[in-house]
């Protein structure tokens, strides 16, 4: 990423680059977030079942053969036969005989009236808890919406095409489907964070980076060794402790800078005293080579002046 005038540069090779790194990261996001989502739709959100029935209603006059007219009118009333399903009359009379403790409203959002294209059939579907109850629910419904609807329309019989069923399985939540969506969003949610932190983070870390962003030339790198470093760490940490130490001496009304005068002091005494503990050790070397033999060179002098006279 590169920064100029307000402007920001991205690079993105170096992002895909970093997603691949962080792909290891970015898959543990995923199983996390599946697992999650999994033991939510699973255990913790209430299972709910439907059950559907459907009727065909056609309008005809008594004794008299189903004509064109009867088709078409039946087939643009079919959104009328189906906001009468839904009527208060209907889903109230529904509520008494169960003796439910829902609204009209709340009932209503559990009751979905269906007609399927070019058709003049009506589906009735129920939601419920209990399979058993979402079965029965949707029969009375029904049973009710027929003797509705022939009151009001003067219809003569509304059809019955199939009896709600039982339902096995439960509708909602979709175990698999929050699988997947807790698998995806944990994904997205990962490899967001990961993109944000490379778009926050303007340091320097390699030469690269130094001819890249400020346009400079690396003249020379000074390699540190990890010893080294963790050395320097710890020097640095008893240098603050011994600061803490000494700034507890002082009363609370004195300044701070008197506790660092007082530990650069302490460091030079210890150095001056490693100093002499060093030209101590070089005296005693010193002390110990064998003192060279004066006779064997007085010898040596006397026999050369000798040998000068005889010539």
């Amino acid at each position: 990423m590169n920064t100029n005038d307000d402007v920001i540069e991205i690079d993105l090779q170096e992002l895909i680059g970093l997603l691949l790194y962080k792909l290891w990261l970015i898959m543990i996001c995923a199983v996390i977030g599946a697992a999650g989502a999994f033991a939510i739709s699973n255990f913790l959100i209430t299972p709910l079942y439907e059950s559907t029935t459907s009727v065909y209603i056609l309008n005809k006059n008594d004794n008299s053969a189903v004509t064109l007219n009867d088709v078409q009118l039946g087939t643009q009333l079919t959104k009328d036969y189906a906001q009468m399903i839904k009527s208060r009359d209907v889903l109230e009379g529904v509520i008494e005989v169960f003796y439910l403790e829902d609204s009209y409203k709340d009932f209503a959002d559990r009751v979905e009236v269906t007609t399927p294209s070019d058709t003049r059939m009506i589906q009735i579907t129920v939601t419920d808890e209990d399979p058993f109850m979402a079965q029965q629910l949707a029969n009375e419904v029904r049973k009710l919406a027929a003797e509705k609807i022939k009151g009001v329309m003067d219809i003569q019989a509304v059809n019955t095409v199939d009896e709600a069923n039982l339902p096995e399985k439960p509708a909602s939540p979709s175990v698999i489907k929050w699988t997947a969506i807790g698998g995806a969003l944990g994904i997205v949610l990962c490899a967001a964070i990961l993109i944000i932190r490379f778009l926050m983070d303007d340091t320097i870390k390699t030469s690269e980076d130094v001819e890249k962003y400020l346009q400079l030339s690396t003249l020379a790198s000074i390699p540190v060794k990890e010893e080294e470093t963790k050395k320097h760490h710890r020097k640095k940490k008893h240098r603050s402790e011994s600061q803490n130490q000494i700034v507890g001496i002082f009363d609370e009304d004195e300044d701070e800078t008197d506790a660092e005068a007082v530990l650069d002091a302490r460091e030079l005494v210890e150095a001056m005293g490693t100093k002499e503990e060093v030209k101590r050790e070089a005296d005693a070397q010193t002390d110990k080579t064998p003192p060279m033999n004066t006779s064997n060179t007085e010898h040596g002098k006397h026999s050369e002046k000798q040998g000068k006279e005889s010539k």
